[in-house]
């Protein structure tokens, strides 16, 4: 990304965190819807991309079915970051009220517990809305890890934001598998978007019938520290309530070499990403490559150490 393209990048979002946070609700929804229509009109890369992601989602969707779920798609991103946009400036009250969710036993008897709990989610509805429900609802606070921007003010922005937000905020590098490690072993909370690698390190997996790669982290901390491992889907309805399940844990199997283990937890995460996504293709705000077909040849994977 040009250095131009940076700034630009940085200075849109600077704006809509300080200026979109003020406007009324329903406004920020049309605005959003707005925005929305018009990109996805232009067609550009990232639409195209995600129509092609829904297409592994909904195999016998016609071209047809096709526009409509990617129109449909970009709506759902808009509302993420309108919402997201928003976030700093919601009560407590509003935050609370802003999610609901199902089987949510599986994750609060997890926390009670004491032996840390991991909460792995893909790029659905609004995973900042959920953690700050959280932070707030439950008042829990947790880990979090995100990936290096460019330009570095952005990746400060987007910290600054979380943090504000009560979550903890590594910066996705060599030392972080070691610091989620120890906050699971004092019986803290670690949420990880997991439905796509930014390693080298990724285990493959079969999603939607094809082969991609999905980080090895979540099931390596969750064989390391003993943690409970929870798959979480999220989607939004036509109201302002955002939606979720907890899925049951996967459960570290009893046989096997670390890596076999590795290989079949992350599967179980995958399947269960699967049915939230396929029950809510809409709202997985994929605009990337994803499966292997897709993606350049890359150099193989080493053992795993890292999510």
């Amino acid at each position: 990304m040009s250095g131009l393209r940076e700034r630009l990048m940085d200075g849109a979002y600077a704006l809509g965190w300080s200026t979109v946070k003020k406007l009324p609700e329903p406004v920020a929804v049309r605005l959003g819807r707005t925005i929305a229509d018009i990109t996805w009109k232009r067609r550009g890369k990232g639409v195209r991309r995600l129509e092609s992601n829904y297409a592994r989602v909904v195999p016998d969707a016609t071209p047809e079915r096709l526009a409509e779920l990617s129109r449909a798609g970009m709506r759902s991103y808009l509302r993420y970051w309108m919402e997201s946009f928003r976030l700093p400036a919601w009560s407590s009250e509003r935050i609370k009220s802003g999610f609901t969710g199902k089987d949510l036993h599986y994750l609060t008897d997890g926390l009670a517990s004491g032996k840390g709990v991991i909460l792995a989610l893909p790029h659905l509805g609004n995973w900042d809305l959920a953690g700050a429900w959280v932070t707030t609802k439950l008042e829990t606070p947790f880990t979090t890890v995100a990936e290096r921007l460019k330009p570095e003010t952005l990746y400060d922005r987007f910290v600054a934001y979380r943090e504000g937000l009560g979550m903890e905020v590594l910066a996705h590098d060599a030392s972080v598998f070691g610091t989620l490690a120890r906050r699971l072993r004092d019986g803290g909370l670690v949420c990880l978007v997991a439905d796509r690698d930014l390693s080298a390190s990724g285990v493959e997996v079969k999603f939607f019938g094809e082969p991609t790669r999905m980080p090895a982290g979540p099931a390596l901390l969750a064989q390391q520290t003993g943690a409970l491992l929870l798959p979480v889907t999220l989607w939004f309805d036509d109201s302002p309530v955002m939606r979720g399940r907890v899925h049951p844990p996967v459960d570290v199997p009893e046989t096997g070499t670390r890596a076999e283990k590795t290989s079949v937890m992350t599967q179980a995460l995958a399947d269960a990403f699967a049915t939230g996504i396929a029950e809510h293709p809409e709202d997985w705000h994929m605009l990337q490559r994803l499966w292997l077909a897709d993606l350049e040849p890359r150099p193989e994977p080493s053992d795993g150490e890292r999510p």
